[in-house]
C-alpha cells in the first residue's frame, strides 16, 4: 500500500458525521489541502502536495468534507457553510501552529472563509482556480429561469458533470446558504499573503475570478500566476510544478 492510498483516520464532527483525514507530521507552517465540489482527498493535487511536503519535512493535512470521498454524511445536505465547518474542525483538532491553506476550486472559497474565521492561525493562502461565490456567480447565473424555479420549488435539480461519473446535484439549500457567504461584493479583510494560480483555459471558473478576488482582498501581498493553456483541473506535471514552486516560495516568505 502506498502512502497516498493508506487507510484514513476519522474524527467525529459536531453533528456526528465521521470525517476522513490523512496527515503528515512535520515542520510549520503546516499545509492544509481543501478540495473542490464533489472532489476527494485522493485527487492528484492533494496526493502530489502530500509527497512534496513529505520531501520537505513539512506538516500536511488532507481530508474529505462530509458527503465526499470516505467521509460520512449525504452530499445533497451539504452547503458551503457546512463544509467550512468541517474544515475548521480539521484545522482546530488536527493542526498546530501557523497553517497555509491550499484551496482548489470550491476549496478556494472555503479557505477564504476559514481564513476569516481563524485569522490567528492562517499564515498564508494558495488558491488553485479558486471559486468564491460560485453558487451565485456560476451555478445560479447559468441556470435558465425554468431550472431556477425548479430548484426553488423542488429543492434540487441534477446537472450533468464533466468531471464526475454522476450528475451534480444543486440544491436550494446550497444556493441560499451560499448567498449568506458571498465574499466578492465588498472588501475582503484578509491580511496574510495570498497566491492565486489559475488556468486561462479554465471553462468552469473564469480566470478573471482570480483578478476580481485580488482586487477585493485588503492585503497588498497578493500574486497571481496565469497559465495560458491550463484548464480547471490544473493537474498536469507542469501545473503541479507551478503549485509546488508557489508553495515553496510562500513558505520561505512566511519564514
Amino acid at each position: 500500500m502506498t502512502e497516498a492510498s493508506r487507510s484514513p483516520e476519522f474524527l467525529t464532527s459536531n453533528d456526528g458525521t465521521r470525517l476522513a483525514w490523512r496527515r503528515l507530521e512535520g515542520h510549520t507552517p503546516g499545509v492544509v489541502f481543501l478540495g473542490g465540489y464533489k472532489s476527494d482527498m485522493t485527487g492528484t493535487k492533494a496526493t502530489e502536495l502530500e509527497d512534496h511536503c513529505r520531501q520537505r519535512g513539512q506538516a500536511f493535512l488532507r481530508f474529505d468534507y462530509s458527503g465526499h470521498g470516505e467521509s460520512g454524511g449525504e452530499f445533497e445536505t451539504g452547503t458551503i457553510g457546512h463544509w467550512t465547518e468541517d474544515a475548521l474542525q480539521m484545522i482546530d483538532q488536527l493542526t498546530e501552529g501557523p497553517q497555509i491553506l491550499v484551496g482548489s476550486s470550491m476549496g478556494g472559497w472555503v479557505m477564504l472563509l476559514a481564513a476569516l474565521a481563524r485569522a490567528e492561525r492562517v499564515a498564508g493562502l494558495v488558491g488553485i482556480a479558486a471559486a468564491p461565490d460560485f453558487t451565485e456567480d456560476l451555478m445560479w447565473e447559468q441556470l435558465t429561469p425554468e431550472l431556477r424555479q425548479e430548484v426553488m420549488d423542488k429543492g434540487r435539480i441534477e446537472v450533468p458533470s464533466e468531471y464526475a461519473e454522476s450528475s451534480y446535484i444543486i440544491t436550494r439549500d446550497l444556493i441560499e446558504d451560499g448567498r449568506q457567504r458571498l465574499l466578492l461584493r465588498k472588501p475582503l479583510e484578509i491580511s496574510c499573503p495570498v497566491r492565486l494560480l489559475h488556468g486561462m483555459a479554465d471553462h468552469d471558473v473564469p480566470y478573471r475570478t482570480a483578478i476580481r478576488l485580488a482586487e477585493t482582498l485588503t492585503t497588498q501581498d497578493v500574486e497571481i500566476k496565469l497559465v495560458k493553456d491550463a484548464d480547471h483541473r490544473f493537474s498536469t506535471e507542469r501545473d503541479l510544478g507551478h503549485l509546488k514552486a508557489t508553495l515553496d516560495a510562500l513558505i520561505a516568505r512566511i519564514g
